[in-house]
């Protein structure tokens, strides 16, 4: 299996890392003299139930404090706040941001992009699809095409320019499809994910 890239959002909360922060702070805090976490070599170590609990949580709420996560995983303040710097020096969690509503945002024309690319050209496709604006995933696959692409953009015309224009202008590029999205959902990362979205479909007229 090749692998995969994503593009994610860093940032935490401001304010305190105490025992009674929020979670986010608490990965942000400050460790004294020792290295960054991406100088350290990175051996996974296993995760139990309390962990994925954890992970659960911070998934739906970033913004969730230390006490709200200790008491829903049952654990003391200070063992939740060291899971979760854990998790954060294991590379486990990537960072702590907002997860937006693309078209509320103004960003109403979203699409899947499958590109067909030069071979061994991964590394340099890939940091210039990070650089279009708009791009949220981005992924490295098997099959008939080799990335995955999703994109948001203010409208068709948008989207149309960042496909013709920008994408084709990537000489490692050798194809492009697009798969424009019509409803889009992120299953299980909130509370409101439990239940499926209203369509007018759903509503016959009486």
């Amino acid at each position: 299996m090749r692998p995969s890239a994503s593009r994610t959002a860093a940032g935490g909360a401001a304010g305190a890392a105490g025992a009674s922060g929020t979670a986010a702070a608490a990965g942000t805090a400050e460790r004294g003299s020792a290295p960054p976490p991406a100088a350290r070599p990175r051996e996974p170590r296993p995760l139990d139930a309390v962990d994925h609990d954890i992970l659960r949580i911070l998934q739906a709420d970033g913004r969730a404090s230390i006490r709200s996560v200790a008491e829903q995983v049952h654990v003391s303040r200070a063992n939740a706040y060291a899971r979760i710097n854990r998790l954060v020096e294991d590379g486990v969690i990537l960072g702590f941001g907002a997860r937006v509503h693309h078209e509320r945002a103004g960003q109403g024309a979203s699409a899947y992009l499958t590109l067909r690319i030069v071979q061994n050209s991964w590394r340099t496709v890939h940091r210039q699809l990070r650089a279009l604006p708009g791009v949220s995933h981005i992924a490295l696959v098997s099959g008939d095409f080799d990335v995955l692409v999703l994109v948001h953009s203010p409208d068709n015309r948008a989207l149309r320019e960042l496909v013709l224009t920008r994408l084709q202008a990537i000489p490692e590029i050798l194809s492009t499809r697009t798969l424009l999205v019509f409803e889009e959902e992120e299953v299980g990362q909130g509370p409101e994910s439990s239940a499926a979205p209203e369509h007018p479909a759903d509503h016959p007229a009486r």
